[in-house]
């Protein structure tokens, strides 16, 4: 690549370039304002820093990249494994502009068992290193809540925060609570169990959430025959009930073979803007675990390497020991002493199509959840133009919309009216009305390529902006007609055009013989019928005054002597010709003088006699 296709910078960096060691590490990208704008592992830092500047760039967010860095820094480690966890925890600690934004976990619960006497079992959010047990994230409550309803029921813990030390329970500090007396805890503030009993349910429930739900549930059946043994009926009694309690949930859990056990499977799902990384932890053939994560992208990352990096975030997020790890495709070893495999069948590879599903559900529900979220949030016109973009599949979003209607009664007067809509409502000071110039008598097709014609080529002339969807009231004919003025003006295709039929509200589309039907109660088809009722309405109005205008003038300006002028004032005093006839000729005289009011009174009051 040409130094003048990067930046001013490049004789500097040409020096870092030479300079830079064949080992493995991160490197930054800086721009001039020292902000860092990208982070990077390499295998080997020369070539890999180096080939941003001797390929051209993959595509236009590299190439900006590249125009954007001032200077280059660089950290050697260990090895590549080391270069990419380093490269995680600095990309979500500064948040480089073009690389893939690692969401936080704030959000995800976590189960907690608190590292104190009589140990609590609780949901948080808040991770603290105060040597209290945590497992997690989970990205639903509802397996969270299930676990905490289990415990429940088989260990009856404590949910109080009371200090109970061995001081404070011999000092008789605490009373019994409600939670005693209901059967939900078992009374440690006053001393009815001891540490023992109570820890022994606490190391099963690490045991359960470590997904060993079988080691427990042998464990529980030794403790019931020993009980049954020694006629501790009552006791063994009540051991069946959590034995059942766990055996329901343990089948609920499985999904495969319970000899596939202490195994990840990582999944991904991705399209041009974000990436979900689904994780599952299987244990003995049951999902004891269950992460989702989402990346934004932002250079067209391969799907190998979104894999790879959340892969690095989910297993420092969850601490996991396992030693295989199921994929989808192959990637580069990293992890020393764990075994990567790319199942082509059987349970491992029933495992990995139930992680994309899962990955591929919550991408959609992503985005679906934006859509609604941003539908919401829109005022309801806007809301509506959305919803007719959807619906009549137009390329651009209507903001401005303009509807024509003609007019004319038996081929008099014909006029043509045009209104326009803007974020779905009227602006009324753009209404124009047409009269019909080039076409003699009543043809409505001709008369709508001529309104067409006449509005665009002005709008045109005039560098007025376009409409993004024309309304046109009428069928078939309608509609062709006014494609045809389109197409002399060459914007045909330029500007989306329907036409609306009155008798089934049919909606034709261009060369198209086969009406749409929108739904009748849709808000699509009533913001159409809204702008055709108006263009109607308005048309309408203007045709109505034209006749009006034609019948005074046929009857007063008709009168020799009588000029527009007289009759213009006459009719703005009198309000109609019919007022007029009726005036006696000393009122008509008193408005327009004595020779123009006897020509008034006479032309509507002479006999048919002195007529002739």
């Amino acid at each position: 690549m040409k130094a003048t296709h990067i930046n001013k910078s490049w004789d500097s960096l040409k020096s870092i370039l030479k300079t830079l060691p064949e080992k493995p590490g991160i490197y930054q990208y800086f721009d001039d304002r020292g902000t860092i704008i990208y982070i990077g592992k390499a295998k080997n830092l020369k070539k890999r820093v180096s080939s941003y500047f001797t390929k051209e760039p993959e595509n236009r967010k590299t190439a900006m990249l590249i125009r954007n860095i001032a200077d280059i820094r660089h950290m050697v480690v260990d090895s590549e494994e080391d270069a990419l966890l380093l490269e995680n925890n600095f990309i979500k600690k500064y948040q480089p502009r073009y690389n893939i934004r690692l969401k936080d976990d704030k959000t995800y619960p976590w189960i907690c068992i608190k590292n104190e006497r009589f140990p609590r079992v609780f949901k948080t959010r808040n991770v603290i290193r105060d040597g209290s047990n945590y497992f997690g994230p989970y990205t639903s409550w509802l397996t969270v809540s299930t676990f905490l309803d289990l415990f429940k029921k088989l260990y009856k813990l404590r949910t109080c925060n009371y200090n109970l030390s061995e001081e404070n329970i011999a000092d008789r500090k605490y009373k019994l609570c409600l939670e005693y007396h209901i059967g939900n805890c078992k009374g440690p503030c006053e001393d009815l169990v001891s540490v023992e009993d109570y820890n022994f349910g606490i190391e099963q429930i690490r045991d359960i959430l470590k997904g060993n739900i079988t080691g427990v549930l042998k464990h529980l059946k030794h403790i019931m025959e020993e009980y049954s043994k020694n006629y501790q009926f009552e006791d063994a009694h009540l051991t069946k009930e959590k034995i059942a309690i766990l055996e329901k949930y343990q089948s609920r859990s499985t999904v495969v073979n319970s000899t596939i056990t202490d195994v990840d499977v990582y999944t991904i799902d991705s399209d041009e803007n974000i990436a979900i990384i689904n994780y599952l932890k299987i244990i003995r053939g049951a999902i004891v675990q269950t992460f989702t994560m989402e990346l934004k992208k932002r250079l067209d990352e391969t799907d190998q390497e979104l894999l790879l990096l959340g892969m690095v975030e989910i297993r420092q997020k969850i601490h996991s020991n396992a030693r295989e790890i199921l994929l989808p495709f192959k990637i580069e070893q990293f992890l020393n002493n764990i075994k990567f495999t790319v199942p082509v069948k059987g349970d491992k590879k029933k495992l990995i199509e139930l992680s994309h599903r899962n990955a591929k559900y919550y991408r959609l529900d992503l985005i679906k959840q934006q859509v609604l979220s941003k539908t919401d949030k829109l005022p309801a016109p806007l809301r509506i133009l959305e919803g007719l973009q959807k619906d009549l599949q137009l390329k651009e979003f209507p903001r401005q919309i303009e509807c024509f209607d003609n007019s004319n009664l038996q081929g008099s007067n014909p006029v043509a009216a045009c209104v326009v809509f803007k974020d779905g409502k009227p602006a009324k000071r753009e209404y124009r009305h047409y009269n019909i110039k080039s076409v003699e008598g009543p043809n409505d097709f001709a008369s709508m390529e001529e309104i067409v014609w006449r509005r665009y080529k002005r709008q045109l002339e005039e560098n007025q902006p376009l409409p993004q969807l024309i309304v046109v009231d009428g069928g078939k004919g309608q509609l062709s007609s006014a494609v045809n003025a389109l197409e002399k003006l060459n914007l045909r295709g330029s500007i989306s055009i329907i036409g609306i039929a009155k008798r089934l509200e049919e909606i034709y589309f261009p060369d198209d013989q086969i009406p749409v039907y929108l739904d009748k109660k849709s808000e699509s088809l009533r913001i159409i019928q809204q702008l055709r009722d108006e263009a109607h309405r308005f048309g309408i109005t203007f045709h109505r005054q034209k006749r009006s205008g034609s019948f005074i003038k046929n009857e007063l300006q008709s009168i020799h002597g009588v000029g527009e002028s007289t009759t213009k004032k006459l009719i703005q005093r009198f309000r109609s010709v019919k007022n007029v006839q009726n005036l006696s000729l000393s009122e008509l005289s008193e408005e327009i003088g004595t020779s123009k009011a006897e020509k008034v009174w006479n032309h509507f009051h002479s006999a048919p006699d002195l007529a002739k």
